[in-house]
């Protein structure tokens, strides 16, 4: 049974692969559960191995790249077309077998074990900021209701509920006083985590220099540094910098046809998350053009004709296009004459 090419479709609990050989025979089809999945192919001959990008597929190419296999991992989406007929897990990890041998196929970097933790920690504060101001308005919800109306900001919040409960003229019944005292004490709570998450992200960022040299950008601080080194690495899977955008989402949809370009709004396909941190780091920015107007003229003169979001945007995507070049090329950040 001689294999050169094997595709996995990976899951929970049955794994299916589909293996042919160098004329592109298939040579073994089989279902694996998990207790037997990871010592049968580590005793297979080194072959390639073509896996989705999908959870526990970054900690098995570790694994199989160890073993003497060549692995390489193919976004979801560029393996459907391959799929005949109905979709099966065996149809699947065919497909996966033929998509992986596609000499313009795209594939996603193997990550180390140091990047998705720190991804982990990204992922663990994200959710909770979302439990803190879920937390913060049902608050001023509750406190609301009593006629007790407090100014936005968390800043506000915490000066302004251990005066509340301190007063004893306000009517505030005793079952509220309580459910408020204990919110109080949960978003105090979510605050220690939230800052031991980014000190910890504070104390990995000081031992990657990529992540020293892309602070130095305009918009660019540790969420935004660490999240880049991260996810994308050294940033070589990408080709060009407009590439690397198109994978963000920030460049414009396009639907041509007949020779006629067609350029709608951006796209907001791949990573929310890390468009999420590049746009309100433009956001930054663009809310101190008065102050450095000098320094960027080119957002200047953006913002005094196109729509704030718009300039937002645009800033975001030249941001992107920074950091890639400074990722690949391991330089420094200039500041461009015209920024």
């Amino acid at each position: 049974m001689k294999v050169s090419t094997l595709g996995i479709d990976l899951a929970k609990n049955i794994f299916v692969i589909h293996g042919v050989d160098h004329n592109g025979k298939t040579t073994i089809r089989k279902k694996l559960k998990r207790p037997d999945f990871v010592a049968f192919i580590v005793n297979m001959e080194p072959c390639l191995i073509g896996m989705e990008a999908c959870s526990s597929s970054h900690h098995y190419a570790r694994v199989f790249s160890k073993a003497g296999h060549q692995v390489k991992l193919i976004p979801p989406q560029y393996v459907k077309p391959y799929v005949k007929t109905n979709k099966t897990d065996a149809a699947d990890a065919e497909a996966i077998c033929e998509a992986v041998t596609r000499p313009n196929m795209r594939f996603v970097q193997i990550k180390t074990a140091d990047q998705q933790a720190v991804l982990s920690l990204h992922t663990e504060r994200f959710f909770i900021i979302r439990e803190r101001t879920g937390c913060a308005n049902s608050l001023r919800a509750v406190l609301a209701e009593f006629g007790l109306v407090m100014p936005v900001g968390f800043h506000a919040l915490y000066e302004a509920v251990p005066d509340i409960l301190e007063d004893g003229g306000n009517g505030l019944p005793p079952y509220v006083r309580s459910s408020v005292q204990r919110q109080l004490m949960h978003l105090k709570a979510l605050e220690e985590q939230i800052a031991l998450i980014e000190q910890e992200l504070r104390s990995w960022a000081k031992t990657q220099p990529a992540c020293k040299r892309v602070e130095k950008v305009p918009g660019v601080g540790l969420m935004t540094s660490t999240y880049l080194v991260a996810s994308v690495g050294n940033g070589q899977q990408f080709i060009t910098a407009k590439q690397f955008c198109s994978w963000l989402g920030l460049t414009p949809r396009e639907h041509s046809s007949g020779g006629k370009q067609r350029l709608g709004g951006i796209r907001k396909r791949g990573d929310c998350y890390f468009r999420y941190l590049l746009v309100n780091g433009a956001r930054a920015v663009a809310s101190t053009i008065k102050q450095n107007a000098d320094k960027m003229p080119w957002l200047d003169r953006l913002l005094k004709t196109k729509h704030f979001n718009v300039a937002v945007v645009a800033q975001a995507s030249r941001t992107a296009r920074i950091l890639w070049s400074m990722l690949v090329h391991e330089t420094e950040y200039r500041a461009p004459s015209v920024f």
